[in-house]
């Protein structure tokens, strides 16, 4: 039988022998050069970084605390470099520990997806899809329908911020992205996304010097035109509120923590509206965008589709 999550496996592996700590391709013939990671090793440094504690680890890989340490000591000395900072309170990734991480995931589902597929659990493949987090929530009875009309098809979903899903993407950790974006990159399918300029009904943010901004952190969707709009109107501006949850910025504005910038469907009841006579531009380069992989399976292709015609995009 042949597979149709083949031709994604092979892809993965061609990005799995990228070498690591210089970047080069890895040609088969040199491939037994190089010391083979070890998926323990891996797992075991992935569950550090992920918990923050080495304690945490042991209790997530079902091992002992100093067997943990032990091999992610082990990981450090094959590369020689250390991969993490270790203090009496907390566990840091180093900058070549960080580098690593992306590769460790994409190894440890790399082997999970060659299980999966050679013993024929998921016949059908894999489709891991990356959403944001206001279409978290509204998407999952469409998945929910898809993945049961697909019961041999994997379905991974991951919901976050709109950048970090386009590194992923970048970086063929997903298969299909929905994503805001300023447009720019050309998607599959896309429409307009429309945005709105919001404060506190109750509690104004607008009129207070400096005026108070509610929004993402650095490098955030939206963070760049908020600050600048301030800028252009001369206004004194400080960070009211940051976050990373779309929910929670329109909460701590509706509350009267800051102004802000939002899609239009992020309005609350308590929410009011700052119009073209507070001097703010209107904002209409933000799109929603679809991306899908040229060399998407068929379980790929459609659920792009199910995707595009239930977020009506064009």
């Amino acid at each position: 039988m042949q597979h149709k999550a083949l031709p994604a496996l092979a892809r993965a592996i061609r990005v799995a022998t990228i070498g690591i700590l210089n970047g080069r391709p890895i040609s088969s013939d040199k491939l037994n050069r190089y010391p083979m990671f070890s998926p323990q090793q891996l797992l075991s440094f992935v569950a550090v970084c992920e918990t923050g504690s080495f304690t945490r680890a042991a209790d997530r890989v079902f091992l002992s605390q100093s067997t943990v340490s032990q091999q992610v000591r082990r990981l450090e000395d094959a590369l020689g470099k250390p991969l993490l900072e270790r203090t009496s309170h907390q566990v840091q990734l180093t900058e070549d520990g960080d580098r690593l991480l992306g590769y460790a995931r994409r190894i440890i589902a790399l082997n999970n997806e060659a299980h999966d597929v050679l013993t024929d659990q998921w016949r059908d493949g894999v489709v891991r899809l990356g959403v944001p987090e206001d279409f978290a929530a509204v998407t999952t009875t469409l998945l929910a329908e898809f993945s049961r009309s697909h019961p041999h098809l994997r379905l991974d979903v991951a919901s976050g911020l709109s950048n970090e899903l386009r590194r992923a993407w970048q970086q063929q950790e997903l298969d299909i992205i929905l994503i805001k974006q300023v447009k720019g990159d050309k998607p599959n399918a896309a429409r307009p996304e429309p945005m709105l300029w919001l404060d506190s009904a109750g509690f104004p943010a607008f009129e207070r010097s400096p005026v108070p901004l509610v929004l993402f952190p650095l490098n955030g969707m939206y963070r760049e035109e908020l600050c600048q709009a301030m800028d252009s109107l001369g206004r004194s501006w400080r960070v009211g509120y940051s976050s990373a949850s779309l929910a929670a910025l329109a909460a701590a504005s509706a509350a009267g923590l800051g102004i802000t910038l939002l899609p239009a469907s992020c309005r609350l009841p308590d929410h009011r509206v700052l119009g073209a006579e507070s001097g703010l531009p209107a904002i209409d380069n933000i799109e929603l965008a679809l991306f899908c992989r040229q060399d998407a399976t068929p379980a790929q292709r459609a659920l792009a589709e199910k995707l595009q015609d239930y977020c009506q995009l064009v």
